[in-house]
């Protein structure tokens, strides 16, 4: 073989080596590790996790992630109240945004809505100026324990989304509020 066949099938040889080591090939579903001990070798397998944008719906076992799961306190606690014509969030509040906030700080994939809302006292104007105040009030708060700025939106429905449709003073406490929305993949 002459000199020129030869460099010709070296640099055939090299590029396919080449792209082979280039091309990815799907790897399996489950991480495996395994660890060595000095007295044992130990294999451990995670299951892989349904995951949709980023965000894990379920766990292995087909549990919902903790902020969709009803029973969880991230579920149950949604909602931070405010006085009447205020904005300032009460230091009752402080264990809820911790909450929402750590888990956030923990969970970078996962966004929340704040959502603000006012009773039906004042002019739609003024109410939307409100309930975006408190909704931001809110983001603060949360960004205060861990969660960052791509997480959270402020939006304001002013007096357009009551939580108690009475008109008295017991149902405007309940609507004077900022109300945590995860999405709900």
């Amino acid at each position: 073989m002459t000199s020129i066949h030869r460099l010709a099938l070296l640099a055939a040889t090299a590029t396919t080596i080449l792209l082979g080591a280039c091309s990815s090939t799907p790897m399996a579903t489950s991480n495996t590790t395994t660890t060595t001990d000095t007295a044992t070798t130990q294999t451990v397998t995670k299951a892989e996790q349904p995951v949709t944008n980023g965000v894990v719906i379920s766990d292995p076992v087909g549990r919902l992630s903790e902020h969709l799961d009803p029973k969880s306190p991230l579920s149950q606690k949604r909602s931070i109240y405010f006085d009447f014509d205020q904005y300032t969030v009460k230091p009752e509040y402080t264990p809820v945004l911790e909450m929402h906030g750590k888990y956030l700080a923990a969970h970078a994939g996962i966004s929340i809505r704040v959502e603000g809302n006012t009773d039906e006292l004042g002019g739609t104007e003024y109410n939307l100026a409100l309930g975006q105040k408190r909704a931001e009030a809110v983001v603060r708060a949360l960004k205060i324990y861990g969660a960052r700025d791509a997480q959270l939106e402020a939006v304001s429905f002013g007096k357009e989304k009551p939580q108690a449709t009475g008109h008295d003073e017991a149902s405007h406490a309940q609507n004077r509020r900022g109300d945590l929305a995860y999405p709900q993949k």
